[in-house]
C-alpha cells in the first residue's frame, strides 16, 4: 500500500504528517450527511404566490415552442426558434441573425442587472419564486405530497418498512417525476427545431441522435436536482447566495425574523399573560414549511431563498394565539436598528443603489428597443481574393478580385446597384451584373447572396495598400450599406 503524506506548512518549516494518523473521526466529520427535509404545505399570500409563479413559468416553458406565427411561404412558423441549420433565430416577429448576437449579450445584460435590481429590493426573491431550481422542485414536491401526504403522513412512511403499500407509493411518486422530467428535456429540445415534426419524430425513432442525447441528459439533472438534490442545490452549487450580498445594503427587505418583537420566546397557555415575554411561542412551523430545512429565527443564513413560506406560517399561528400578524416579514437592518432606537420603521425603495439598478436596466432595454427599431435589413460583406494578391492587366492598370456577399433580412428579393469609392480611378468589372451602365445584382429574399466582382485601377495608383469602401444601394427602398476593404498594388516596371 502506497503511503499517504500530508505537507503542512509552517513558518519554521515543511513538516510531513501521515495521513493514517489523522483521527478518522475528525475526518468524517468534514462532510455531514444530508437530512431528509419535508417541508410542510404552508397556507396563505406567499404560498399563492409561488403557486402563481410556478403554473405561469412552467406554462411558458412548456408551451412556447408550440406557438405559431405566420412569416410566409416557405419560412418557419414557430413563434420562438434557435435555428441552427437556418441560422437565425426567431422570436415572433424578431428574426436575428449570427452577426446580430449582440442583441443576446444585451438580453443577458438586462437579466443581469434585473437580479441585481431585484436584489437591492427584496433579496433573493429570484430564487425564492424563479429560479428553475425552486420551480421544478416545489413542483416535484407537490407530485410527492399528493401521494404520500403532508409533512407527518410521508416522515411516517419513510419510517415504515417496506410494504405493498409503500412500494407502490414510492415507485408512483418516481414514475411520475421521471416523466416530469422526461417532459422537461423534451420541451428544451423543441426550441431547436419545428416541434410537432420533431415530437412525432421521437415517438417514431427518426429523430436526430443529438435530440436523445439531450432529452436524456435533461431529463437526468431535472429529475437528480428537483427530486434528490433539492436544497443542496442552492446551498452548495448555486454561486449567487454567496455573491448576492454585494447587491443589498441595510435597507434592502429580506424575509426576517423580528427578535425585538420575538424574544423571549417560550410555549404559551392560552389565558396567559403576554407579559414579560416576546410573541414567539417556539412552535416551529416556520421550520416545518420551509423547504431549506432552516429556522429563521437564528437570522440571516446562506440557505435561505426568502420564498416567505414561513412569514405565512407565522402569521396563521400568529393569529391563532391572537396576537399581531409580522413576526417574520419581509424586513431590513434599517429597520431592526430603528426598533431599537425607538423611532419607526420604514421601507426605502427609492435609494441609491437601486436608483443605479434601475437606471442601468432601463437603459439597456431602451438600447436594445432602438436597435431593433432602427435595424439595418441591408448588409454586406467583403471578402478580398488573397491569391493572387493583385493582377497587372496589358495596359498597365492593377486588379483585384472580391467576393461580395449580399445579406437581405427581409422575406421579398432586392434589385441592389453596387458601386466603390475612396481609391481615385477605380472601377468595377463583372460579366453578368452590368446594367446600362451600372452594376446592378438580385439578393435573393432573407439569405446571403454570393457576388464576384473586379476593381481596376490604373496604373498611376502607388505601390501597397490602398483604401476603398463598396456600396450597395436598393434601387426601390434606397437603403445602403457599406463595406470597407483594401486594394493591393505592386511596384511599377
Amino acid at each position: 500500500m502506497t503511503k499517504v503524506t500530508l505537507i503542512d506548512k509552517r513558518q519554521n518549516g515543511e513538516h510531513a504528517i501521515d495521513a493514517r494518523a489523522v483521527n478518522s473521526k475528525e475526518a468524517r466529520a468534514l462532510y455531514k450527511k444530508r437530512e431528509q427535509i419535508y417541508p410542510k404545505l404552508a397556507h396563505g399570500f406567499f404560498r399563492n404566490l409561488k403557486w402563481a409563479a410556478m403554473v405561469v413559468l412552467l406554462a411558458i416553458y412548456y408551451i412556447t415552442p408550440w406557438l405559431r406565427w405566420d412569416r410566409g411561404v416557405g419560412r418557419p412558423d414557430q413563434a420562438v426558434l434557435v435555428d441552427f441549420e437556418g441560422r437565425r433565430f426567431y422570436f415572433f416577429f424578431i428574426e436575428l441573425w449570427p452577426q446580430e448576437v449582440y442583441y443576446i449579450t444585451g438580453l443577458l445584460i438586462l437579466a443581469a442587472f434585473g437580479i441585481f435590481l431585484s436584489s437591492a429590493l427584496f433579496g433573493r426573491v429570484w430564487c425564492g419564486y424563479a429560479c428553475p431550481q425552486t420551480v421544478w422542485t416545489d413542483l416535484y414536491i407537490y407530485v410527492e405530497r399528493m401521494i404520500e401526504g403532508d409533512r407527518n403522513a410521508r416522515m411516517r412512511l419513510d419510517k415504515a418498512p417496506m410494504s405493498v403499500e409503500k412500494a407502490a407509493k414510492k415507485v408512483s411518486k418516481h414514475a411520475i417525476w421521471l416523466l416530469i422530467a422526461a417532459a422537461t428535456g423534451g420541451a428544451w429540445v423543441f426550441y431547436f427545431a419545428d416541434a410537432p415534426t420533431l415530437f412525432f419524430d421521437i415517438f417514431a425513432g427518426r429523430a436526430d441522435v443529438t435530440a436523445y442525447i439531450s432529452i436524456g441528459l435533461l431529463t437526468f439533472t431535472t429529475y437528480a436536482l428537483a427530486g434528490t438534490m433539492r436544497e443542496q442545490v442552492c446551498t452548495y452549487m448555486c454561486p449567487w447566495p454567496r455573491i448576492q450580498a454585494a447587491m443589498m445594503d441595510k435597507d434592502a427587505l429580506s424575509v426576517t425574523y423580528r427578535v425585538d418583537r420575538g424574544e423571549p420566546r417560550g410555549p404559551h397557555k392560552k389565558g396567559e399573560s403576554w407579559e414579560g415575554r416576546g410573541d414567539c411561542i417556539d412552535c416551529r412551523q416556520c421550520v416545518a414549511v420551509c423547504p431549506q430545512g432552516i429556522d429563521i429565527r437564528d437570522g440571516d443564513q446562506l440557505e435561505c431563498i426568502n420564498c416567505g413560506l414561513c412569514i405565512d406560517a407565522c402569521d396563521d399561528i400568529m393569529r391563532k394565539v391572537g396576537r399581531p400578524t409580522g413576526l417574520i416579514a419581509y424586513d431590513s437592518y434599517a429597520n431592526e436598528t430603528r426598533r431599537a432606537q425607538g423611532k419607526e420603521a420604514r421601507i426605502r425603495l427609492i435609494r441609491p443603489r437601486t436608483m443605479l439598478y434601475g437606471a442601468l436596466f432601463a437603459l439597456v432595454g431602451l438600447l436594445m428597443i432602438y436597435g431593433l427599431a432602427t435595424r439595418q435589413t441591408l448588409d454586406l460583406n467583403v471578402i478580398r481574393d488573397r491569391s493572387p494578391p493583385f493582377v497587372r492587366l496589358a495596359d498597365g492598370s492593377f486588379r483585384n478580385d472580391y467576393a461580395l456577399k449580399l445579406i437581405n433580412m427581409t422575406n421579398e428579393e432586392r434589385r441592389l446597384v453596387i458601386e466603390v469609392s475612396g481609391l481615385e480611378g477605380a472601377r468595377l468589372q463583372s460579366s453578368s451584373l452590368q446594367d446600362g451602365g451600372r452594376f446592378v445584382a438580385t439578393a435573393h429574399a432573407d439569405s446571403v447572396t454570393n457576388v464576384r466582382m473586379h476593381v481596376v485601377v490604373p496604373n498611376t495608383v502607388g505601390e501597397g495598400s490602398h483604401d476603398l469602401t463598396f456600396t450597395i444601394r436598393d434601387l426601390d427602398s434606397g437603403d445602403v450599406a457599406t463595406s470597407k476593404s483594401a486594394f493591393l498594388a505592386g511596384a511599377a516596371p
